[in-house]
């Protein structure tokens, strides 16, 4: 691994199922992540995604890519357009630094048809012989 490396992209189909489940998920009893006629009341077009949901999708990204022995050390996201069902996103990184202590920083953007959805720094511990 080296800095400016890019990993593989990932796609996620927004599903009604996975929007729900994820609020639940994290206790995030908000209508506008379960219920579509109070989201739209609320001037939304449907239900949509939570950041916590997102926050764990972007976790699952970088540590697929790094295996189950990484160790993630911080997340920084912010959210951009919705993620609505139906659509799909595609979470993209680029290893933006190299620590001696044997971390590693990763831009992420995860992207819909509305834009990006979550852009973010993630730096992750790596186990031995990863990097």
């Amino acid at each position: 691994m080296k800095v400016g490396e890019e990993l593989a992209p990932l796609e996620v189909a927004v599903t009604r199922t996975l929007i729900v489940a994820g609020a639940i998920a994290s206790r995030d009893y908000q209508d506008v992540h379960h219920d579509a006629e109070l989201a739209q009341q609320k001037g939304s077009p449907d239900i949509f995604m939570n950041i916590l949901t997102t926050n764990g999708l972007v976790g699952r990204y970088v540590t697929d890519r790094f295996g189950p022995s990484a160790v993630l050390q911080k997340v920084a996201i912010r959210l951009g357009t919705p993620n609505y069902p139906g659509d799909t996103m595609v979470l993209s990184g680029t290893v933006t630094a190299l620590g001696d202590d044997g971390t590693a920083e990763v831009t992420i953007v995860g992207a819909n048809g509305l834009g990006r959805h979550v852009t973010g720094k993630v730096t992750v511990s790596l186990p031995e012989g990863s990097a």
